[in-house]
């Protein structure tokens, strides 16, 4: 039987408005943000989700909860969590190399306390395994973080499908059938907020 998964970005929060690397560290959301979640609940208001999950920062949880409201339960997981950045948290993004730079951008972070990103790849793969597994879970919604997410993509397609076709930008929605053990993207949601 197929199921859906729904992966969704946290809304704007003040780190992203004043370009600090955020990865373990939180912010709250921002108006521009509060504003993105109320469009992505009307985005996703026709879907029918039997489960709801969350990564344990706050940005996400308070994202979720402006979706579905405070009263409907969710589970936290710190695997759905962003990539770790080490020493690098709260810095400013001039700071982060550009993927295409001289750096080798995977091998900096664990340098100075980060994660690889293979190691991001395998316990959000692992984690949303688990939970597509379920048995009464049909169509979930889970909300993580932008690297996360893109980390998670790129073990089931080329992510340039994402990244050249308006970026993963905050409140976006990756929507996936899972079958079988297996995951298939289909599209990205991008609610529309004024």
């Amino acid at each position: 039987m197929v199921k859906h998964l729904y992966l969704m970005r946290h809304g704007e929060t003040l780190f992203n408005k004043r370009r600090k690397i955020q990865g373990w560290c939180d912010s709250p959301l921002t108006k521009t943000g509060i504003l993105q979640a109320k469009a992505a609940k009307k985005c996703l208001k026709d879907i029918s989700f039997d489960h709801y999950y969350s990564s344990t920062s706050e940005r996400c949880c308070d994202t979720l909860e402006i979706i579905i409201g405070q009263d409907t339960p969710y589970k936290r997981l710190k695997q759905l969590k962003e990539r770790n950045f080490g020493d690098f948290e709260g810095e400013s993004e001039d700071l982060n190399p550009k993927r295409w730079s001289e750096f080798n951008y995977d091998d900096l972070f664990p340098h100075y306390g980060g994660e690889y990103t293979h190691d991001v790849v395998e316990r959000m793969s692992k984690c949303l395994l688990e939970i597509m597994e379920n048995d009464d879970h049909q169509n979930v919604l889970a909300v993580s973080h932008g690297g996360a997410c893109y980390s998670f993509l790129s073990s089931v397609t080329d992510p340039n499908i994402v990244r050249d076709n308006g970026g993963f930008t905050n409140c976006c929605i990756l929507h996936f059938e899972y079958n079988d053990g297996k995951f298939k993207y289909i599209d990205i949601l991008r609610p529309e907020f004024s």
